[in-house]
């Protein structure tokens, strides 16, 4: 699981030297399509992440950057206490099958952010009220 960790904290510059430098947090939703990670702030980088990927990708699927030559679409994170959600480019997936299960009816909360699994999908936001959810059928930030 530790090779999972780097290839995603990788992917999302959280990194200082070659060593990882926070502790992540992962869960996935009851139905194993949703997966998340969580990483606290360090030294060097101030700010809290989550990042949680879909299977099957976001619906409706926003616009790739002429930037991104990897991986799209497929979820979306938060940086930070107020910062609004954003797809994001990545070669890697924030979904871990031995992850525990945040059951439907079950809130998750770490740093500034909160996700609230549901039957319906995963909702996640941050103290602004900033976040995104996540759904088979649906996507969108708010």
């Amino acid at each position: 699981m530790e090779t999972f960790f780097v290839a995603v904290l990788a992917a999302a510059g959280i990194f200082v030297g070659s060593a990882v430098a926070a502790d992540p947090a992962v869960f996935q939703t009851p139905s194993k399509n949703i997966g998340c990670i969580y990483v606290p702030p360090y030294a060097g980088h101030p700010a809290s992440y989550l990042r949680c990927d879909i299977g099957g990708g976001l619906h409706p699927l926003p616009p790739r950057p002429k930037s991104c030559d990897l991986d799209w679409g497929y979820g979306y994170q938060l940086s930070g206490a107020s910062a609004r959600a954003l797809p994001f480019c990545a070669g890697d997936t924030a979904k871990d099958p031995k992850a525990p299960v945040l059951a439907y009816g079950s809130t998750w909360r770490r740093g500034p952010f909160t996700c609230r699994s549901r039957a319906i999908g995963l909702r996640c936001e941050n103290r602004a009220k900033r976040g995104f959810f996540l759904s088979r059928q649906r996507s969108y930030t708010f």
